[in-house]
């Protein structure tokens, strides 16, 4: 279906990956993977036509439509909803235009009928006439139920527009689907969607994802970027993950074998090179020696974080109570009677589509805000860290260096001790001195956890902490949180995060609704409890 051959990419006189050969077959779905930098968004990019390669080519198989998730929300703020969406397939919708401006002629000939009809034959054999329903069924899966599909894009937020545009690639069955982090932006049910709806999809599709859950669900294969190459994987990301592992734990035992047979030989050559009646058998075992060869493991251009939150003291029995909140925000009740308890060793996920309730009730608990309605109280014996979901009043404007940053919030002012906060979190040398305004998102969020480390809290609530990073940074808070032994409460749309480290379950009700649902389990036993229930 799709092929690259011999691909090479130099950028500013250095090599990004070289030798590249990969085959993209029909019915499969393949994830992209590596670190930041490695070259993941480029590879699409290539894939797409949109970058020409330093070397080698990529050949689509004739007759084939490519589909690109594009990243320019506002690309179509011209347009209403359903056309962008129509305009997944290009031919379909030149055919709709042209049919249009035929129809609207004042002067319709008998060319214009002539050629009307065959526009029309063309049309009802590309499923013309199902387009709009199919469209707006992708727009429904989405979650886009409640917007008017014949409005305008313009008057969609980001997120809105997010989902239109993933429509928009879905869109007309192409051969070939490229999408790159389809998931972000979307709610855990539009995740759950797409999955499905890839997992049923008998095209090709190439994605790029630092949702583990999601490549775990939809992939088939894995592409993997890193010590230069660029090399294919039959499996999800989990089966790579645990077989990349084994083949670097037997390549250091072969080794720590190979270390053990040296040194025996070694010592056979040294006790008796002297000998005469040994010598023969010491020039043998020298030449064995010469034979044997270490197996070299590649620095990996992975690198991850440590993400440890430590309490400076254990809580008590009480941890918080929350009574009746509510909470209006821009004319919208985001927050209608909301009650719950915290018991000790809690870590709660918060999960649902109102996304702007979960925040507002985290500003709320961490002082931020407060609620028009009802209270909550902390137990005595508790403090709390706070994650927010936007981290911009952190760093926008700031001119201290990433040391003076950090230092505002450290209880040891000393350089060294701050170089080891930021050690853990992938800052070191000269990086530590460049300016906290002009940190990448993932570098953000990485300064907002160290900063959180250093607290000692034994609460930890976190909103949206995964937005920027990369898998490896992900597994390392991951690893943090479920080793936490402090309370948590935390609000992601990462699906494999919060079934690995939630014991309860929260979904706050929609605006015009109120309270919450409160689940004790895990997300999956919840996901299942809810479906059997609907």
């Amino acid at each position: 279906m799709l092929t690259v051959s011999d691909v090479s990419l130099q950028f500013a006189g250095s090599t990004l990956y070289k030798h590249v050969d990969l085959k993209f077959t029909e019915g499969n779905c393949y994830g992209i993977i590596g670190a930041n930098g490695a070259g993941k968004s480029t590879l699409l990019r290539i894939l797409s036509g949109e970058l020409e390669p330093t070397t080698g080519s990529v050949s689509l198989k004739p007759g084939c439509r490519m589909s690109v998730l594009e990243q320019d929300h506002f690309k179509y703020d011209d347009y209403t909803v359903m056309e962008t969406v129509l305009m997944g397939n290009p031919r379909l919708y030149a055919i709709m235009k042209e049919k249009d401006e035929l129809y609207n002629k004042p002067d319709f000939s008998d060319a214009d009928g002539e050629r009307a009809a065959e526009l029309e034959g063309e049309f009802a054999e590309m499923g013309g006439w199902e387009a709009e329903s199919d469209a707006a069924q992708l727009l429904n899966g989405l979650g886009l139920t409640g917007y008017d599909h014949y409005g305008p894009m313009s008057a969609l937020d980001g997120k809105g527009k997010v989902k239109v545009l993933l429509a928009k690639a879905l869109f007309g069955h192409p051969n070939v689907i490229l999408l790159d982090e389809p998931t972000n932006g979307l709610d855990l049910a539009s995740i759950t969607w797409l999955e499905e709806f890839l997992m049923d999809y008998d095209g090709t599709v190439i994605v790029v994802s630092h949702d583990r859950h999601f490549l775990n669900a939809v992939c088939t294969h894995t592409v993997d970027i890193d010590y230069g190459k660029v090399k294919l994987y039959a499996g999800n990301y989990d089966f790579w993950y645990d077989s990349s592992r084994l083949m670097q734990q037997l390549i250091r035992n072969q080794n720590k074998k190979k270390e053990e047979k040296i040194k025996e030989l070694q010592a056979f050559i040294q006790r008796f090179s002297a000998n005469k009646s040994k010598s023969k058998q010491a020039t043998s075992r020298k030449k064995i020696l010469d034979s044997i060869q270490l197996e070299e493991l590649p620095a990996s251009s992975r690198k991850y974080p440590f993400v440890q939150f430590t309490p400076d003291r254990e809580a008590g029995k009480d941890i918080l109570f929350v009574e009746g909140i509510s909470k209006t925000i821009d004319g919208v009740k985001v927050l209608d009677k909301v009650t719950f308890t915290v018991n000790k060793f809690d870590k709660i996920a918060l999960v649902g589509e109102n996304e702007a309730g979960q925040t507002a009730l985290m500003q709320i608990l961490a002082g931020e805000m407060e609620p028009d309605e009802g209270s909550f109280k902390w137990g005595v014996s508790t403090t709390q860290s706070y994650f927010p979901k936007d981290n911009t009043a952190f760093f926008e404007g700031c001119e201290l260096n990433l040391i003076e940053w950090l230092r505002q919030y450290s209880p040891d002012p000393s350089e060294t001790y701050l170089r080891g906060f930021l050690g853990r979190m992938l800052f070191s040398g000269d990086e530590v001195l460049k300016p906290a305004k002009v940190l990448s998102g993932g570098e953000k969020v990485r300064c907002m956890l160290s900063r959180m480390m250093m607290n000692g809290a034994n609460v930890i609530l976190l909103d949206q902490p995964t937005d920027h990073l990369d898998l490896e940074s992900i597994a390392a808070l991951t690893d943090g949180i479920e080793a936490y032994k402090g309370n948590v409460l935390l609000a992601t749309h990462d699906h494999q995060l919060i079934d690995t480290v939630a014991n309860r379950i929260i979904e706050l009700a929609m605006p015009g609704e109120s309270g919450c649902t409160d689940y004790a389990g895990t997300f999956e036993e919840y996901l299942q409890w809810k479906a059997n229930r609907a």
